[in-house]
């Protein structure tokens, strides 16, 4: 069990080094980067989605995604279109060559991982780190609006 911030930040750090490497090496069959498998698979859904929510699910900033989409759009794996409500904003989806190709290698990750399957599956370690998560987000964002606040605060004081 960690103790310490730290002891817990390695082992989550080390947990998702192994993980994202035993992916990447299924991945590596279909010649297929861990951010693009990222975007497929939230697109996997079959419903359009924006950048936004697409660099943020593959952990990309916005212009390595946009060069990312290119790359999936030319490889006729993605489809991108303006979006009807809101002209400044791009939606993507899968085409259907993109969604056969995701589905192959959702079923060799899924293969791969079989011998995981009851720890994987395991509604406890999903919850832990889901509220992990959320606690962890909570945190960063009341120190962010903290900050933004205190900021704005001196601001409004030295106008004064």
């Amino acid at each position: 069990m960690a103790r310490r911030p730290q002891e817990l930040l390695y082992l989550l750090t080390r947990a998702e080094r192994l993980a994202e490497r035993r992916v990447q090496s299924v991945l590596d069959e279909f010649e297929c980067s861990m951010e693009a498998w990222r975007v497929l698979d939230l697109l996997s859904d079959g419903q359009d989605h924006n950048m936004t929510a697409l660099a943020d699910h593959a952990f990309l900033p916005a212009p390595s995604l946009t060069k990312l989409m290119d790359r999936l759009v030319d490889q006729n794996l993605v489809h991108r279109r303006v979006d009807p409500a809101d002209r400044r904003r791009v939606l993507a989806r899968l085409t259907p060559r993109g969604m056969q190709r995701w589905q192959s290698m959702a079923r060799e990750v899924r293969y791969d991982w079989r011998d995981l399957e009851q720890l994987l599956a395991s509604e406890e370690l999903q919850h832990l780190l889901a509220q992990l998560a959320e606690a962890l987000e909570g945190r960063f964002t009341s120190v962010a609006a903290r900050l933004t606040t205190g900021r704005t605060a001196k601001a409004v004081e030295r106008a004064h």
